[in-house]
């Protein structure tokens, strides 16, 4: 036992944690932090030290007991008795030490619960109460110091509200601006609370410049592999079709550390796995962030699932949405701009049919370029329009690798036969004779529901052949599943098999099927779709052709959800019917349904950056925002009423496992049960789920409890 164990960092709900321990560690990260992005160390190990030294004082620590009673109207802020300790620094280092203390969990003003520094300000009782007994506890906080190796003197009651003061005095004078000394404390205080005794082995792991040389491999059958990656040019822009090389060549033009990033949540677990299994054997690390991710990463040992959502990976696989905390100035951005500050980032493929992705993608870009970082974007699918502005974000083409293939080459990527469908009906002889030539099926549908209607009815009708449906409305851990499934067994097949599903096979699953029936999407979303058709390029296959039905849209908006009506039919108009796919022809049918974007018409409001500035005060952060809510408003989580024990009792992985993601509008408003924790799930009856079909809304409703039957 040391000294101070008895003074506790965290609840004891939470563990025994020492302080002197926490600040061991979250100095220990602060300095790696810090020289990663070439500040000084020194700073960032005092700040770490006295970041929260606060917690020292028995106001404090008396919180930390399971005993421990709130008053009402009672507050202390640990983070601003630690800044009555900042004298003990020389004028030069109390500024950036300021930052790293004052709002490493509140915003310094204008906090959600007005507990910010300069909200407590207008407080008189304010430096009086959280300096009670500050003559008592001070002594011990100062040993402490001493004892992590800062050089100490005794600070009197008069001393400490200089230093008090000076704080505020400094914070009141600040502008717009996003804290890099807030985001190196942050990274490192989190890291530290999630590791404990697990930090010095992950030290050694942190900010490990990937070995990208596997990508420099060449093949005549992937053009881009031809192309040379070392261009002066910062930012680079790749227009080629699937299958032509993208992920190779964006990661040769990667000189530092990487952020990849995909739309959806099957395609980043893919591009995960092919990253790994590519870079296995160097010392880079591989890591992945998503909703969902850590029941892709439940095998593996808690140090790797914990690190994955901190700073420092060689390569991080992510969607944009993780990175939209920046540009919206969430909680704890700062912390990812210091992640981000200088890495290469590349861009897979961005929608077009989503205001809201344009929205955030072309904000998040902005954000890059002002935290110098290397912008890579990679698609098959983007409209001029939307090329061109990424161009000019980018800093137009003095700035910009600029790369696409020749109709020569382009002509070898052919390789569907469209046909246009009135009704999906009309298809069923094509189905007949797909499956009496032992072929792979795939039927995607736009709407859940319908992809259900779908698999029922071709389950019935072939119940020999094997079929599978997938789709976002099952279970997490069913859904993980599914897609090993889908990519290692029906991938693989070489018998007839029919998988029903849903967006969720677009981009980057590396399946090849060989005949597909989809409801008619967005043009660029077709294209995607498309490319799991046939999709296995050899010298064979080039100059071979499969078929693709597309069925027609119907005349109502909700139907053609959650795509625009009028869009879904101009995609409809430009494909070629009972003809080839022409891939010179693409850019032409892309610019044809988009003639122009109204980016005026995208909202903004409540962004953290804006026209090339941060539009956000220093230490501060906002706890929503207007265009997160607009991803979030129609999302939730549900479990199902036999889970419900198991759930309120399991780890936080075994409780994501039996989540099951839905539209809040389908559930939200029946007066189901909804539990209490931080994705506050509605609790459905057992009716309304099936291992077979998911999440089942007519069931999804009181009536169809258990408990309800027995009454």
């Amino acid at each position: 036992m040391g000294t101070f164990d008895h003074i506790l960092a965290k609840h004891e709900d939470k563990g025994v944690t020492p302080l002197t321990v926490h600040l061991r560690n979250v100095s220990s990260f602060a300095v790696i932090i810090a020289q990663n992005l070439g500040l000084n160390a020194e700073i960032a190990r005092k700040g770490a030290l006295l970041h929260d030294i606060g917690k020292v004082s028995p106001l404090f620590q008396q919180r930390l007991k399971h005993e421990y009673i709130p008053q009402p109207g009672s507050f202390f802020r640990h983070e601003i008795a630690s800044l009555f300790f900042i004298s003990l620094l020389s004028q030069d280092e109390k500024d950036a030490v300021i930052e790293m203390i004052v709002a490493h969990h509140k915003s310094v003003v204008q906090d959600v619960r007005e507990l910010g520094l300069l909200d407590l300000e207008d407080n008189e009782d304010s430096f009086t109460v959280h300096a009670t007994d500050f003559e008592k506890w001070s002594s011990t906080a100062l040993s402490i110091l001493s004892e992590l190796g800062l050089e100490t003197h005794e600070i009197s009651m008069e001393e400490a509200k200089g230093n008090y003061e000076y704080a505020v005095e400094y914070c009141q004078g600040l502008g717009m601006l996003c804290s890099t000394w807030k985001g190196v404390l942050m990274a490192a205080d989190h890291l530290a609370s999630a590791l404990n005794d697990r930090v010095n082995d992950e030290t050694q792991k942190m900010f490990i410049k990937p070995d990208l040389s596997f990508y420099n491999r060449m093949h005549d059958l992937y053009p881009l592999s031809r192309i040379g990656a070392d261009d002066n040019r910062k930012h680079t822009l790749v227009t080629a079709p699937t299958g032509a090389g993208k992920t190779d060549f964006l990661l040769r033009r990667c000189k530092g550390r990487v952020f990849y990033t995909l739309p959806f949540q099957a395609s980043i677990n893919a591009m995960y796995d092919r990253i790994k299994s590519d870079l296995n054997g160097t010392e880079t690390q591989v890591h992945l962030l998503h909703a969902a991710s850590n029941l892709k990463l439940k095998d593996c040992k808690l140090e790797e699932r914990i690190i994955q959502r901190h700073v420092g990976a060689s390569v991080k696989v992510l969607t944009p949405h993780q990175m939209a905390a920046v540009v919206y100035g969430i909680k704890g951005y700062e912390a990812m701009a210091v992640d981000l500050r200088g890495c290469d980032v590349i861009l897979d493929e961005i929608h077009t049919y989503s205001d809201v992705i344009q929205a955030i993608v072309l904000k998040i870009i902005e954000v890059l370029v002002n935290l110098d970082c290397c912008v890579h974007v990679g698609t098959a699918t983007m409209p001029s329009v939307l090329y061109d502005r990424i161009l000019g974000l980018l800093g137009g083409k003095n700035n910009v690798y600029e790369v696409n293939l020749s109709d020569e080459i382009l002509t070898t990527f052919n390789r569907h036969i469209i046909h246009k469908a009135v009704a999906f009906d009309e298809c069923s002889n094509v189905i007949e004779t797909a499956i009496k030539g032992k072929q792979k099926i795939l039927v995607v549908c736009n709407q859940v529901r319908r992809a259900q209607e779908t698999f029922r009815t071709l389950k019935e009708q072939y119940p020999d052949v094997k079929t599978m449906l997938i789709h976002s409305r099952f279970k997490r851990g069913k859904r993980q599943n599914l897609e090993g499934r889908l990519k290692l067994d029906y991938n693989t097949m070489n018998e007839a098999c029919i998988a029903v599903s849903t967006q969720v096979v677009e981009v980057s699953l590396d399946i090849s099927f060989d005949l597909m029936i989809t409801e008619c999407a967005p043009i660029d979303a077709m294209i995607q779709r498309f490319g799991r058709i046939n999709r296995k390029r050899t010298f064979d296959t080039i100059g071979k052709y499969k078929p693709i039905y597309v069925v027609e849209p119907l005349e109502d908006k909700m139907e053609a959800l959650p795509y625009s009506l009028d869009i879904l039919k101009r995609s409809f108009d430009v494909l070629p019917n009972n003809a080839l796919m022409q891939e010179t022809e693409v850019q032409a049918m892309l610019d044809k349904v988009y003639p122009d974007i109204d980016f005026t018409n995208i909202d903004y409001s409540g962004v953290a950056f804006a026209d090339g500035q941060w539009m956000l005060k220093k230490l501060c952060h906002r706890a929503k925002s207007a265009l997160l809510d607009t991803l979030e408003i129609d999302s939730a989580v549900c479990i199902t009423e036999s889970d419900k024990d198991f759930y309120q009792q399991g780890f936080k992985l075994d409780r994501s496992e039996l989540e099951i993601p839905v539209s809040y509008r389908s559930i939200g408003f029946r007066n189901l049960e909804q539990l209490e924790g931080n994705t506050r799930p509605f609790v459905i009856p057992d009716k309304a789920y099936s291992e077979e079909l998911g999440f089942l809304s007519d069931y999804a409703k009181p009536e169809f409890y258990k408990s309800f039957e027995i009454l």
